[in-house]
């Protein structure tokens, strides 16, 4: 995307400030520390004088704040509007987003990010560093010794209560020395910066710390935005750093530099999602998930369609407790069994080593001064907030005293087996609460820890809300920084980081609640560093090697892709043409109609129990409009937007942008209109065949993504597998029951079964009004060239199937044997009756013989194909149920 434009849309003015006219009028929050100013507020506004002439030389803004806003002095807050509606679209464009659980408008919801950057200066961030870099070395030797001697815990550095207690402490993984040598490849510390200018650690993330991803997208949006003052405030880049991050985890992993690592998601419903299929795309990585993994042989093996392949090392975002259903939580369906087996034999690279949870605990900040002078003989150079754990009397004694004035957090944060709460503020509670509050933490001491509470500084945002005034207005602040590996010693933070802002005026930065993020610019002095992810020597032999694996499971959510895409198209030409049928010049054509009807059922338009449109077509007519925008029962079309959505989501990372964005508004778009007619207790038929129409632009857009915007490979030929599935299933099983109705042999039937197929224009445009049904079974059914052709269809499925079994040119595979053959087929022998296919029972009933029964065999057979090849697919790409009676080698 391009920058924003840094010239005015329009001269300042009445309803129109300036930009330097807002700086004037901002001021954060009294007590808390002003990013924009470099000092603790004081609630007072700078005088107008002092900011509108030269905002870089304001002395009541800090300088780097002045050097970035002076480049856009000549900007006003149209200009500012106009770059915050950009962002939006950017955001919205690359389909970033941030999962809530508890959200009812589905799964996926747009991420938050603000306009401004938060500028970290030059000095203050080498402090951030220096401080990170000693707290990381700290926590591995931590988790060595624990997992290890456990001197720390004999000589009473540790309280054993506290790591032993901790339900993120792994007794299977006692003992271990993990490959490589290194427990924490990943750790992540939140700091806040105190209305005393100092950053203070809150808190410490190290089993799968979030953010790495969301943080690369926030600095391509807001550089974008802000290109003239990224580059003139020398803002440190990123790269270098993931890639340091990637070959260290290739030199410390079993296969060294030829090591196949791995991204373990668990899947598209855990709601930072967006940023595990964007880190995989990213740095590199095969994005699994635990059901893509087995263990054989001590060895971690990725099910593909070409079989198991070795995996060496994984970049895990599950929670420790889900990674082994064998030693940890048996109920999980996230990990994989065998893992933990195969880590202590030394066959694969865990980042991180399980059993970190206990580091999180907000209680270990308080011990680890102490642990700092004893390990290292070194004051920790970043302080954490003052922070007692309760499970010890003297702490907890002191602590009650300060309720009040501090923070009351939960020890083992999200446990099952200990009590877990949202963290409060005691300056927030009644006297009533805070003696509640102190009752729960005298009977259950171990399970609470007291912070000290500061107030967190606040960064000047763009407010842009239809309803309010556009300006700059303060948000808390939480700064999130990284430490990656750096090879078998070393250490790396990355330069920046992410910030979490909180919503409104409140203090909770957190994401669930309605926070925002900001990107962060760490600043330098020196020279900026340009490296970059992209390996510049790439020999054909490499080149070779990089050939894209196809998990088993995102096959097989690309088989359904292409499945419920056609679905999908098939209920909207089904719909349309039954709603037009209803209200067409013969409207009451009972063979038309009784072949409507059946088609709605079979194809679950409507419920088996509403009347028929013979019996009462209004009745008929609503249900079917009601099903369309419903996700329950009838599975229309809807059902099987969504059910589109879903899937993609599991692959998005093999989608292009433009791919994704549309199946999304797609679905958004059509659930918004019948919502709408709900409230209004209205659905006017024209209505609802205009939304019709309009999806079906959609998926013209769809399906042109899914024909010329993706790879030929194995997981797009399993696409176009399942679209000629459903497709060979739907048209098939159409042509016959309109040929049990006879609904083709009345001009209405007739001309609607051309428009099911989408063949009515071709028809006509080759022979005039003619009701020819030996024509019909050329086109529909024999025609080669036509690519809803009965015919076309199947031949295209046959091949496609030998291609994906890797057969020789020219030769099938026995599950392409299973679709019948069109070359057998010829249009004289489909278009008369086959008398030696007449039964007695046939003979005798109505209507003498049997009409175009060989073609009904045909088309019988075309869907008995469908389902038994769709069932064959699945144990044979999807199951690996076969797998266990044979040795696995390697790949």
């Amino acid at each position: 995307m391009k920058p924003a434009k840094s010239s005015p849309t329009q001269e300042a003015g009445p309803g129109n400030p300036s930009l330097s006219e807002l700086v004037a009028a901002y001021k954060s929050a009294k007590g808390h520390f002003d990013e924009l100013a470099g000092v603790v507020s004081n609630g007072a506004l700078p005088g107008p004088e002092d900011t509108t002439q030269n905002i870089a030389t304001s002395p009541f803004i800090k300088r780097d704040w002045g050097d970035f806003f002076a480049t856009l002095r000549d900007d006003t807050a149209a200009d500012m509007n106009q770059r915050s509606v950009a962002l939006a679209r950017q955001i919205r464009d690359n389909g970033i987003t941030y999962n809530v659980y508890a959200d009812e408008n589905g799964p996926q919801r747009p991420w938050s990010l603000d306009l401004f950057p938060l500028l970290v200066d030059a000095a203050s961030w080498q402090h951030i560093e220096a401080g990170v870099l000693q707290r990381v070395r700290l926590l591995e030797r931590v988790m060595a010794d624990v997992y290890g001697p456990q001197e720390l815990l004999a000589s009473g550095f540790l309280p054993p209560a506290l790591v032993h207690g901790h339900p993120g402490y792994l007794r299977a993984m006692h003992g271990i020395r993990p490959v490589g040598g290194r427990y924490l490849h990943i750790a992540a510390f939140d700091m806040a910066h105190g209305p005393d200018g100092n950053w203070w650690v809150v808190g410490q993330r190290t089993q799968a710390p979030s953010g790495l991803g969301y943080l690369l997208e926030n600095r391509l949006a807001i550089s974008a935005q802000f290109g003239t003052a990224f580059d003139s405030l020398k803002v440190q880049r990123l790269a270098s750093t993931y890639r340091a991050l990637m070959d260290s985890l290739r030199t410390l992993s079993p296969m060294g530099a030829d090591a196949h690592l791995a991204l373990l998601t668990p899947g598209p419903y855990n709601e930072t999602y967006f940023e595990h299929a964007y880190l995989a795309r990213y740095l590199g990585l095969t994005l699994v998930e635990g059901s893509d993994l087995l263990v054989r042989d001590e060895r971690l093996f990725l099910k593909t369609l070409k079989g198991l392949v070795p995996v060496h090392g994984l970049l895990k975002r599950v929670d420790d407790q889900y990674m082994d259903p064998l030693e940890l939580r048996a109920d999980s369906t996230l990990g994989v069994p065998g893992l933990l087996q195969a880590i202590r034999a030394g066959n694969v690279l865990v980042a991180n080593t399980p059993g970190s949870a206990f580091l999180e605990s907000p209680a270990l900040l308080g011990f680890l001064p102490a642990l700092s002078r004893h390990l290292f003989d070194e004051e920790l150079r970043l302080p954490a907030l003052p922070t007692w754990w309760c499970g010890e009397s003297s702490a907890m004694f002191d602590a009650m005293v300060r309720l009040q004035e501090c923070a009351i957090k939960p020890t083992y944060p999200g446990s099952s087996s200990h009590a877990s709460f949202d963290a409060v503020l005691g300056a927030r509670q009644t006297p009533q609460s805070l003696n509640e509050w102190a009752g729960r933490v005298a009977r259950h001491p171990e399970e609470h820890t007291v912070q000290a509470y500061t107030p967190l500084s606040q960064m000047p945002t763009w407010q842009a809300e239809p309803d309010k005034q556009p300006g700059l207005v303060p948000r808390s602040v939480m700064l999130r920084v990284f430490a990656v590996s750096d090879g078998e010693q070393g250490w790396r933070v990355l330069p920046g980081g992410l910030a979490r802002v909180a919503s409104s005026s409140q203090e909770i930065t957190s994401m669930q609640h309605g926070g925002s993020s900001a990107d962060v610019w760490a600043l330098t002095t020196g020279e900026v560093d340009h490296a970059t992810l992209l390996h510049p020597h790439l020999t054909p032999e490499s080149l070779m090697q990089r050939k894209r694996l196809v998990t088993s499971r995102a096959a097989e959510n690309l088989f359904w892709l292409g499945r419920y895409t056609e679905r999908t198209e098939n209920a909207l030409r089904l719909a349309r043409l039954t709603l037009e049928c209803l209200h067409g010049e013969d409207p009451s054509g009972v063979p038309l109609l009784t072949w409507l009807g059946q088609m709605a059922v079979a194809n679950t338009l409507v419920l088996p129990g509403v009347p028929t449109p013979l019996q009462a077509p209004r009745v008929f007519e609503r249900a079917l409009i009601d099903s369309l925008g419903s996700t329950r029962n009838a599975t229309s079309v809807g059902f099987y937007l969504r059910a589109l959505k879903m899937a993609a989501s599991s692959v998005r990372e093999r989608l292009s942008q433009e791919h994704w964005r549309i199946i999304t508004r797609a679905e958004e778009v059509l659930f918004a209109r019948f919502a709408e007619h709900r409230q209004r207790g209205d659905f006017p038929v024209q209505q609802a065949l205009q939304i019709l129409k309009d999806t079906s632009d959609h998926m013209a857009a769809i399906t042109g993504a899914q024909t010329d915007r993706m790879t030929r490979d194995d997981g797009w030929r399993l696409l176009s597998i399942g679209r000629h599935i459903e497709r060979l299933g739907f048209l098939s099983t159409a042509l016959n029951q309109a040929l049990a109705c006879k609904s083709l042999e009345t001009d209405s039937g007739f001309d609607a079964m051309l428009e099911l197929f989408d063949n009515a224009i071709t028809f006509h445009a080759e022979f005039q009004q003619s009701r020819d049904m030996a024509a019909m079974i050329d086109l529909l059914v024999i025609d080669r060239d036509n690519p809803r052709s009965v015919s076309w269809v199947a031949h295209t499925l046959r091949g496609r199937l030998a291609k994906l079994a890797g057969s020789d040119a020219n030769q099938l595979s026995p599950l392409a044997l299973k679709v019948p053959n069109p070359n057998a087929w010829g249009l004289a022998q489909l278009c008369e009756v086959a008398p030696d296919l007449v039964t007695p029972a046939m003979a005798g009933t109505s209507g003498a013989t049997p009409q175009y029964e060989l073609l009904r065999s045909v088309l019988q057979q075309c869907s008995n194909a469908a389902y038994e090849v769709s069932e064959d697919i699945s144990a044979t790409y999807f199951t690996h149920a076969g797998l266990s009676n044979h040795s696995v080698g390697f790949v």
